[in-house]
């Protein structure tokens, strides 16, 4: 199966991001995107990217630009900062909801920072972001340390290929996940499963059901090991699995294809 990551470096052009002793956040971002990029290229996965050059869009228009790419992840990279430079250190990944593909793959990406050397703060709910609630497919925003903290700075310069290869592992660990992931009690295998979330809350589950079927679309859900698994659909082709996919993605779903 095709993997497919859009990349978003953070801020551009007219907005520098956070500033810290003329270090501008745009650039370190642009600079670990063109890293993340390439070791995403080496891994067999495909890359787009929002921006490659020093321009600015609106998060809006980045949203737009990912979901017309038809990516299966999108990765915006940013540099965090303080109110008061200097007194915090370390990595952390914000996602819309920490459940379902994002929580895992948010997970898995500062897993491999932290074995890099980067302090895990942690996954973070931020409902408010629009590049993380417009975004179609499931989205993780990376900062990488805080540019106003200059030993933090001095690892990103010194680590800069080991940082973008442990976004890469983290990506990919993710894609074998969820492509290795076993058949849900009750499933037949040799199905393509188009799945549209997985939860920790059966009301959340149920909750996604509901807006499949007001979109038309037959789903169902299955349990496993204490998670709740949303599916809508079942093939044993994988092109029409395919189309399926494309167009719970035009309604506006987060999708997977998973093989059982």
């Amino acid at each position: 199966m095709a993997r497919k990551v859009i990349i978003d470096a953070g801020h551009g052009g007219v907005e520098p991001g956070a500033v810290y002793e003329g270090r501008k956040e745009k650039d370190d971002a642009l600079q670990l995107a063109y890293d993340l990029g390439n070791a995403l290229e080496r891994r067999g996965i495909q890359v787009e990217y929002t921006r490659v050059s020093d321009v600015y869009d609106s998060p809006y228009e980045k949203a737009a630009i990912a979901n017309r790419s038809d990516a299966d992840l999108f990765l915006s990279l940013h540099r965090n900062a303080m109110p008061v430079p200097g007194t915090a250190s370390g990595i952390e990944s914000l996602v819309y909801s920490d459940e379902g593909t994002a929580g895992l793959l948010a997970r898995n990406i500062n897993r491999e920072l932290a074995s890099v050397g980067w302090t895990d703060l942690g996954v973070i709910d931020r409902p408010g972001l629009v590049v993380l609630r417009r975004t179609r497919m499931p989205a993780v925003l990376v900062e990488a340390g805080f540019i106003d903290n200059p030993q933090d700075n001095a690892f990103f310069d010194a680590n800069l290929a080991a940082t973008a290869d442990a976004i890469a592992d983290g990506v990919l660990r993710t894609f074998e996940e969820l492509e290795q992931q076993p058949a849900v009690s009750g499933e037949q295998p040799g199905f393509y499963m188009v799945q549209t979330g997985i939860y920790r809350r059966r009301e959340n589950a149920e909750e996604e059901l509901r807006e499949l079927e007001e979109q038309g679309i037959p789903g169902f859900l299955v349990a496993k090991d204490g998670l709740y698994y949303v599916r809508a659909g079942a093939f044993r082709e994988l092109s029409n699995a395919v189309e399926r996919e494309r167009l719970l993605r035009q309604l506006g779903f987060n999708t997977v294809i998973v093989r059982t």
